[in-house]
């Protein structure tokens, strides 16, 4: 049976360049602190989400908002939480995410 092919992440990009980092953010971030209890995943996402745009980091929004349709947000709670940041960390860190996310949701499909 084939093997399935799957779209590299982007910890796979750097893979080759910081392996450490890889290895840190697998075990740690996403082996631990994303597993604890008091947190459910669906707010862990939420809050990164919202932490992403508000800081413009828009290089690891899109992963993180797959992952946050894939840990139980809906497109329109994901477009709330933009909408409402623009009035607190800007119109364009705004904008910049409604655009991540509206080619996100195309591909999510």
């Amino acid at each position: 049976m084939a093997e399935e092919k799957r779209e590299p992440t982007p910890l796979d990009t750097i893979r080759g360049v910081a392996p450490k980092l890889v290895q840190i953010t697998e075990d740690v971030l996403f082996g631990d602190v994303w597993k604890r209890p008091n947190l459910s995943k669906r707010d862990r996402s939420l809050i990164t989400v919202a932490t992403l745009v508000a800081l413009n980091r828009t290089e690891q929004l899109p992963f993180h908002l797959a992952l946050a349709l894939d840990n139980g947000l809906s497109e329109d709670e994901l477009a709330e939480v933009i909408t409402h940041l623009a009035f607190y960390s800007g119109w364009p860190t705004a904008v910049s995410a409604a655009t991540i996310a509206k080619k996100v949701f195309e591909e999510h499909k």
